[in-house]
């Protein structure tokens, strides 16, 4: 099986990274991040979105590597021209940096993949 083909024309937008402090969230992580991501394909080709990595670098140096099959629970199928919005969130005790790649199908087989930008998640002074 060939690699996957970082496929131009499919991009991964953050359209809002919205922060919350402590209420349900557990003493060791009062911070939680909330973003919205829109994929789009400006391709020429349909892709069927199968899963994700997600990749969070904490400030003490620690990682955590998140994979899985599917995004929130859907495979999308994006035909050209097309796009795929959803939220979900990160629970943190610090800041970080977010980053990592969606997985897929192209219309003739090929595995695809498309970078997720990397983002910080700040978390605001207090007063």
């Amino acid at each position: 099986m060939s690699a996957p083909l970082e496929l131009p024309g499919l991009k991964v937008e953050l359209d809002k990274l919205v922060y919350h402090h402590g209420g349900n969230l557990p003493p060791d992580q009062p911070h939680a991040f909330v973003y919205y991501l829109t994929i789009r394909n400006d391709s020429e080709r349909t892709v069927t979105l199968l899963g994700r990595k997600w990749v969070i670098e904490h400030a003490d140096g620690t990682r955590l590597v998140v994979e899985g099959d599917k995004i929130v629970g859907e495979t999308p199928t994006l035909a050209p021209g097309g796009h795929f919005s959803y939220n979900s969130y990160h629970v943190s005790g610090q800041p970080g940096r977010a980053h990592g790649s969606f997985h897929g199908l192209d219309d003739q087989g090929r595995r695809v993949f498309v970078r997720i930008p990397a983002f910080e998640m700040e978390i605001p002074p207090s007063d």
